[in-house]
């Protein structure tokens, strides 16, 4: 019963993109419009149940029969591709978002989630009578939207994980305690949903939750094996949880790449049931060394989120290399936490007024200065359009962001760089390893010039500071040992000069002006950066400046007080940017800035307003940046 046109599905990843009613609309029509034909299912965004039960304002429902006109448009666009559509239907309980008025949390126990959330009621026989029925009607629903299957969510640490969970079900009723009690409820749901629909049913799994105190494959497997008797077609299987193992839950970064592919080839060889694979899929080795190893099913997520064209680009049905997810969840997570939706750090299409760019038919002559994120993709995008792009670079092509995958566990962003240099290649933009002056490109007498030099690091007028250092300490050739470091600025980049030091056995203290460290990092990151370094000792002062600098010592002072650091051996200085301008328009000589010359920013601002700008540059009415 489970067969679809190819083994790839694309994976549910909350998109963010409704109104507060729920309701399909064009923004998730044209998101996986883009990306289903070669693909052989899609799974969209998990769809609430009760619309007291949202995890965001702007999920996705399949609570009401009014919803289901958007849903059965949203699969008939799937089927025109001979794509399958595949319902996930999950009770949040406990992870309900409590930042949402009328939501309600529910759960095995009344334990509240660890990372943050309501204190849940805790279920009686009757409640769980009432999320089965919810479970059902949902289940009914997804049949008349023309659904071809749906997943069930058994694990992420929601509902149903909650009571398979020894660390969150303390029960002590038939429903808690010994393994076939924590069972029960999930067990209860499955057997319903079978007889009342008679679509093919995949189950979600996390096939260890990560901590100590939670499920490990060897009872998921139990499990797996008795929602296979009780007719489930397949398995979904991931890890974690988003409550207590929240980098596991998003596949960041910062987990080791493969371990939920090692889990899924455990109960591939354990139920004779089609197994998905899931877990940051995102180039064609992995697609290669994953259906070497017998994976019948891949699941991809946020790497068509960065490349719509991921899987036709694997099948050679579409030119052009991979745009690389870099499993940062700074686009994708970051702007649906913030209520802006979905969006993507290298994707400068998803979720912005951006279109493709015009083809430029003149065939013009550019220059771009600086060949960082923003100059690497302007130039791209000129070339794309059909300019002659002369791309100036005087060190190496990524500029700054050369210096990003130096701190700990964050190489896969080198990704991004590569893929522009294979691009720029692609795309025959001239590379000129030279510092571009002023006659130099007036010289050329070039149709425009785009400037894309970076910024430099502002340095605060401090008393006494005369040796210091930047990110010289990323560098591993660089990195002092078992020295005490003073860190002057707690923002992304003095948090990753830090983490980089403690991995190097030295003593750091980190002084930040603003109340709080590491403002505007990403969350997930910025947690685990901060976990880490508070694991190693480190020493924060947050509301501080630096007032002096002396013979080894510091005088840090606040509104309050003063505090002298002794024994200093090292000092970095990370308290900002201040963008780089080498040269100016003249007469003869039109220029745009872009990324940091234009306004210090992140790499998602740096690609996005080059992307932009670029786009239109020398169209007729084109404003200048």
């Amino acid at each position: 019963m489970f067969s679809l046109k190819n083994e790839f599905i694309m994976a549910p990843v909350k998109l963010g993109y409704a109104d507060s009613d729920g309701f399909v609309n064009h923004k998730h029509l044209d998101f996986y419009r883009q990306r289903s034909p070669f693909l052989g299912a899609v799974i969209p965004e998990p769809l609430y149940l009760d619309k007291g039960l949202r995890e965001l304002p702007s999920q996705l429902g399949i609570a009401f029969d009014d919803q289901l006109s958007g849903l059965r448009e949203l699969t008939e666009m799937l089927h025109a591709s001979n794509t399958q559509a595949i319902a996930h239907l999950n009770h949040p309980g406990r992870m309900a978002n409590p930042k949402i008025p009328g939501n309600y949390f529910w759960s095995s126990s009344p334990v509240a989630c660890e990372n943050g959330g309501a204190k849940p009621e805790a279920m009686s026989v009757d409640m769980m009578q009432q999320v089965i029925r919810l479970f059902i009607e949902a289940a009914l629903r997804a049949v008349k939207a023309n659904f071809d299957m749906l997943e069930i969510q058994f694990g992420h640490g929601y509902l149903l994980a909650q009571f398979l969970s020894p660390a969150v079900n303390a029960r002590t009723d038939e429903y808690g305690g010994s393994e076939e009690n924590r069972f029960r409820f999930p067990l209860e749901v499955a057997k319903a949903l079978r007889q009342a629909v008679s679509v093919p049913l995949i189950a979600r799994l996390s096939g260890d939750e990560m901590m100590e105190k939670g499920f490990h494959p060897e009872e998921m497997i139990r499990l797996a094996k008795e929602l296979k008797a009780l007719g489930f077609n397949a398995l979904h299987i991931t890890a974690g949880s988003a409550c207590t193992t929240p980098p596991w839950f998003f596949q960041h970064m910062f987990t080791p790449k493969g371990h939920t592919w090692s889990l899924a080839e455990m109960f591939q060889k354990s139920i004779d049931l089609p197994v998905i694979f899931v877990g940051r899929i995102n180039s064609s080795a992995d697609i290669d060394l994953l259906k070497s190893k017998g994976a019948q099913y891949l699941a991809v997520g946020r790497s068509l989120v960065a490349d719509p064209d991921f899987i036709g680009k694997y099948q050679g049905k579409i030119s052009g290399n991979i745009r690389p997810c870099l499993a940062c969840a700074e686009g994708c997570l970051g702007g649906v936490k913030q209520g802006k939706g979905l969006g993507c750090v290298v994707n400068p299409l998803v979720n912005t007024s951006l279109s493709a760019p015009l083809a430029n038919s003149k065939k013009q002559r550019v220059a771009v200065v600086g060949g960082g994120l923003a100059g690497m993709q302007s130039a791209l995008t000129l070339a794309e359009r059909g300019f002659q792009v002369d791309l100036f670079e005087k060190n190496k092509l990524g500029g700054q962001f050369n210096l990003a995958w130096l701190p700990p566990k964050k190489e896969s962003l080198k990704e991004l760089v590569t893929y522009f240099i294979q691009e720029l290649s692609r795309l025959k933009v001239n590379i000129i390893y030279a510092d571009a002056r002023v006659t130099d490109i007036e010289n050329e007498k070039y149709s425009g010039v785009i400037m894309a030099t970076g910024a430099h690091p502002a340095v605060p007028p401090i008393e006494g500071l005369k040796e210091f250092y930047w990110t010289e300490f990323l560098e591993d050739d660089q990195l002092p040992d078992h020295k005490k470091v003073l860190v002057i600025g707690g923002g992304m980049i003095g948090m990753e000069v830090a983490s980089k030091l403690v991995d190097g056995n030295n003593q750091v203290v980190i002084v930040e002006l603003l109340d709080e460290m590491a403002a505007g990092m990403e969350m997930l990151e910025r947690n685990m950066t901060l976990a880490q370094l508070k694991t190693f000792n480190t020493s924060f002062y947050t509301g501080y400046r630096v007032a002096k600098i002396n013979n080894g010592s510091a005088i840090i002072a606040s509104d309050k007080d003063e505090v002298v650091i002794d024994h200093i051996d090292k000092i970095v200085v990370a308290t900002g940017m201040r963008s780089y301008r080498p040269f100016a328009p003249s007469e003869t000589m039109v220029v745009s800035y872009v990324g940091d010359a234009l306004e210090p920013g992140n790499a998602q601002k740096a690609i996005h307003t080059a992307y932009e700008l670029a786009g239109k540059f020398l169209t007729t009415g084109n404003t200048y940046l």
